[in-house]
């Protein structure tokens, strides 16, 4: 199988190149910098490198393709003079990506699927990517189902709960069990990026269309084409940012900033907030007809104060995949650690949970005790 690493600043970037390659049957690792490149190809050996720039390569001898946001001449000549085996630009066309890496790599057997391979086989693969949603509380059951029934639809999802309930992780389900899911999932968090530059990252912008815009960019609608786009935080944007998602799903269009000529998107929409939006449409922060055109199919995740049935499951689930991670055997725990860990608030839901158990995992000695969950479950006493 061919062993590829990718080298890349941008972190949504290395997950987005990390599931289409694994998808495509290839094993990947990634890499934030220069040195971290460099440690990787010190542990393991890899047949091709994709990088964004051509001088974070280490100079190992192993073959790479350059991706660059730059698409002058002289880029590319420079990244050849440098050694790549191939310059391509971004936004990056999958296609001729998986036909340079097939070029380049010195792997004899391809690990492209077979057109005939079973639909069902297929499935599995793209499924094994995302993380399973663990419990078997009436409330998780539910959402699950609800996963199972509109997947397959091309439906909105609306997807509302509190922070750390793994509202993202319904939203990829809701993609991978989808037709679409040999297409992009994109994700954008709305609460994350500044509200002057909501629209550019949405819909793209044109080259000048503003004093840093210097070249041509595509939003985050045309780069999920054909896919999913699941928008997180949506309740946060602004009222003007509202109004051109509400345009762009009436019309299956949009255009970028700095444009008059529209351009059809083929996307399927997926929401999540942490806020009632029925309360912001009251207050004049949300519009109502953007929640109706989102609303098709409301799924509501349950917190984990709602759902402590799971927490054995969860703290199970969490202690063999951390110990993975950490290269350990999975560690016992007490059934009075397990009790303690049940009667926690958790204000911060799954991903707190997720949290203590590492914790755990790395202070507690050859088995997580009560005394450790009341030690270091809470991160102040540390």
């Amino acid at each position: 199988m061919t062993k590829v690493l990718i080298v890349d600043r941008s972190k949504s970037m290395r997950n987005t190149l990390r599931e289409r390659l694994e998808y495509e049957g290839y094993a990947t690792e990634s890499a934030a910098t220069p040195t971290a490149a460099a440690e990787a190809c010190s542990l393991s050996p890899f047949d091709i490198i994709l990088t964004d720039d051509a001088h974070s390569v280490p100079r190992v001898g192993i073959p790479f393709i350059v991706l660059s946001s730059e698409s002058s001449v002289e880029t590319a000549v420079e990244a050849v003079r440098s050694g790549a085996s191939e310059f391509l630009t971004r936004p990056i066309d999958m296609n001729r990506l998986l036909g340079a890496i097939r070029k380049v790599s010195s792997e004899s057997e391809q690990p492209v699927e077979e057109p005939c391979a079973p639909i069902v086989a297929r499935s599995r693969r793209r499924a094994a990517r995302v993380e399973e949603i663990v419990g078997h509380s009436e409330s998780i059951t539910h959402v699950r189902e609800l996963i199972e029934k509109v997947a397959p639809s091309e439906a909105r999802v609306l997807i509302t709960g509190a922070n750390g309930t793994g509202k993202e992780l319904v939203a990829r389900w809701l993609h991978e069990k989808s037709r679409r899911a040999g297409s992009p999932f994109v994700e954008v968090n709305c609460a994350a990026i500044p509200s002057e530059l909501i629209e550019s990252e949405l819909f793209g912008h044109e080259k000048g269309a503003f004093t840093s815009a210097v070249k041509q960019r595509k939003g985050k609608f045309e780069q999920a084409a054909g896919g999913t786009l699941f928008m997180d935080e949506i309740g946060d944007m602004s009222l003007s940012a509202q109004a051109k998602v509400l345009r762009a799903l009436q019309e299956n269009r949009i255009s970028r900033v700095g444009s008059d000529r529209d351009i059809d998107v083929n996307v399927r929409v997926v929401a999540a907030t942490n806020k009632n939006l029925r309360e912001e449409i009251r207050l004049g922060n949300f519009r109502e007809d953007l929640y109706h055109r989102l609303s098709v199919i409301v799924i509501s995740v349950p917190s984990l104060a709602d759902r402590r049935e799971d927490i054995p499951m969860l703290v199970e689930h969490f202690i063999e995949k951390i110990s993975g991670e950490y290269s350990l055997p999975p560690k016992p725990i007490e059934k009075g650690a397990l009790n303690l860990l049940r009667q926690m608030p958790w204000s911060g839901n799954i991903r707190e949970l997720r949290n203590v158990i590492e914790r755990l995992i790395i202070l507690s000695s050859d088995c997580i005790t009560t005394l450790d969950v009341e030690r270091y479950a809470s991160a102040n006493v540390l």
